[in-house]
């Protein structure tokens, strides 16, 4: 059998994030105008991101999605194409509007999003053929509660993309409905290994406690499950079979914005993972790609590369 194409494929959830600081503002209806410091247009998704930090860091990765024919959508393919992400897959449909997410900011690091969908949950299951899955020899599946179209066929896709041969990592992102559920449990038993923050770890498993939560997500997996936990400034803490590690991140200079931490964390985890490193090794590489994006605007200006960690070379 020939060499798969890409290392790593996903599907895009292709959209734009303008990022608004707020500063001391409250934003007020009412016709109410407010002056604000700050803002900044970059492109956003989260697979996006996750497949512009892998790439940075020498994986060969291809992005299945749709965009509009627009200015939004250019910056996306422009953004993806210079961090080295292979953009033919992604289909530009003269009936879409690239979708469009606005962050509103505090100074705190905290931040409301609002998000038009558009090209954002363009993707459908007939588009997930076992051709473009046999391109890939691992498969990243983000943005569970927003890849809408797909949802009800998410464990599925996941199933057939296993059987083909490929390993699984998932990341739901949050439920902006905070039910939960879509079918995420199944989809969860065809995972190699699982990416939620410790809300979302919680949350899906209905557990008001981190090692509860735990438990839960391995009796819902597989017995060889990989759960990687993101702990913002605590860092990770990865549950594999009995064992479990902590790992620390070094406190950061500054806090720009957290946009995209989580997904450059998976790339980083999945960099060291694919190449065979220990899983200690692993999720430093992912807290420090995690940590280097907070300390610049957007999901991808800060993203570290390849020469910036030896232990990939």
């Amino acid at each position: 059998m020939s060499e798969p194409k890409y290392d790593i494929i996903t599907i895009g959830d292709m959209c734009v994030d303008l990022i608004m600081d707020l500063g001391e503002i409250v934003p007020q209806f009412g016709q109410v105008e407010q002056w604000v410091p700050d803002y900044f247009m970059e492109m956003g998704g989260s697979a996006c991101i996750f497949a512009c930090q892998a790439a940075k860091l020498g994986l060969r990765v291809g992005i299945l999605g749709r965009l509009g024919p627009d200015t939004p959508g250019d910056l996306m393919l422009k953004r993806m194409r210079e961090s080295g992400v292979d953009t033919g897959p992604v289909m530009v449909d003269p009936t879409l509007k690239t979708g469009l997410g606005i962050a509103l900011c505090r100074p705190d690091g905290d931040r409301a999003i609002l998000t038009y969908g558009g090209s954002l949950n363009a993707v459908y299951r007939d588009d997930i053929t076992d051709e473009f899955l046999l391109q890939g020899r691992h498969f990243h599946y983000c943005s569970y509660y927003l890849q809408t179209n797909l949802q009800p066929f998410a464990a599925d896709i996941l199933r057939r993309a296993k059987a083909l041969g490929l390993t699984v990592s998932l990341d739901t992102n949050w439920d902006p409905m905070e039910t939960w559920d879509g079918g995420v449990r199944a989809a969860l038993g065809y995972s190699d290994l699982f990416f939620p923050n410790e809300r979302e770890a919680m949350a899906l498993a209905g557990r008001d406690s981190l090692p509860a939560a735990l438990d839960r997500l391995q009796e819902l997996g597989p017995p060889d499950l990989i759960i990687a936990v993101k702990r913002g400034e605590h860092g990770a803490l990865v549950r594999a079979g009995q064992r479990e590690i902590a790992v620390p991140v070094p406190a950061a200079d500054r806090l720009v914005d957290t946009i995209g931490a989580g997904d450059s964390f998976d790339a980083g985890f999945l960099a060291g993972w694919l190449r065979g490193l220990p899983l200690e090794a692993c999720t430093a590489i992912a807290n420090a790609c995690g940590r280097a994006t907070t300390q610049a605007r957007g999901g991808i200006q800060g993203q570290p590369h390849l020469a910036d960690f030896p232990q990939l070379q």
